[in-house]
């Protein structure tokens, strides 16, 4: 008898296409190629002074778990820190949110998103790199930057001013 159901999908430690944007070190555990667009799930290393800026994007649900370290979470809603262990999830519909290491040890957190779709806009500006390693961020040159606010606007992804939610 013939079986149509599709395998499990199982990736060592090694595997998984690693990246780094802006001083971030992104493996892609599981990407909707594999999940035939269903969601997407990645491992982020975050160096101390890691994190994006303010953003948004209204197609995606992102949930973050803290696997090791601190993180803190901002968004138009207010600020929390996210410790070890904690869970954070950023509903669709495009609230503006960012995340911070303020510590001095790196953290390390998965994230699931929902439909998978940000990981490419992640591998088309991210730079692949070796596991485990974070490098320096990249200088932003104006080339740069209009990759990132072109590849940006592919993926619906709303980039704001870095004092967004300070104010």
């Amino acid at each position: 008898m013939e079986n149509h159901k599709p395998a499990p999908i199982a990736k060592s430690a090694e595997e998984g296409t690693i990246i780094s944007m802006a001083g971030n070190t992104y493996r892609m555990l599981v990407t909707g190629a594999e999940t035939g667009g269903a969601f997407a799930v990645m491992d982020f290393l975050i160096p101390p002074g890691g994190g994006p800026g303010p953003h948004a994007h209204p197609d995606f649900q992102e949930s973050f778990y803290v696997v090791e370290g601190e993180i803190e979470f901002k968004s138009e809603a207010g600020t929390y820190i996210a410790k070890k262990g904690a869970f954070v999830t950023i509903p669709k519909g495009g609230i503006v949110h960012q995340f911070k290491n303020k510590t001095d040890k790196s953290a390390q957190m998965t994230c699931t998103v929902v439909p998978a779709g940000l990981e490419d806009f992640f591998m088309e500006i991210g730079k692949p790199v070796i596991n485990g390693i974070i490098p320096p961020p990249a200088p932003l040159d104006a080339e740069a930057i209009k990759k990132i606010e072109d590849r940006a606007k592919k993926y619906k992804q709303q980039l704001l001013p870095p004092d967004y939610l300070d104010r």
